[in-house]
């Protein structure tokens, strides 16, 4: 019997991959509070104001960070000779840690 293919998977997602994300995100809620805070005079209306454009675009948001997280993960073939690296295995690989006298 065959055994089945072993794959390796890891996310190279990092914070400047969503900044430009972050930042869009923090203005539709300045503008948001600044419509909301416009229309005061009838505080329904202001509440409202605020909540649709927070509904309205949190799916637009939500789809923007999914797909750029689906886009940074990769998966890779393991060799069936191959031992997989663990964490101790791979700090080792990258050299002495330096240590302080103490």
């Amino acid at each position: 019997m065959i055994s089945p293919q072993k794959y390796r998977f890891s996310c190279t997602l990092t914070f400047g991959d969503i900044y430009g994300q972050v930042m869009v995100w923090l203005i539709v809620i300045f503008v948001s509070l600044a419509a909301a805070i416009a229309m005061y005079q009838n505080p329904v209306y202001a509440f409202l104001t605020g909540g649709l454009i927070l509904v309205l675009s949190l799916p637009f948001l939500l789809f923007a960070f999914v797909t750029t997280l689906l886009n940074n993960i990769e998966m890779m073939p393991l060799d069936a000779t191959a031992q997989p690296v663990s964490s101790a295995t791979n700090a080792k690989q990258q050299g002495p840690e330096l240590v302080q006298p103490g």
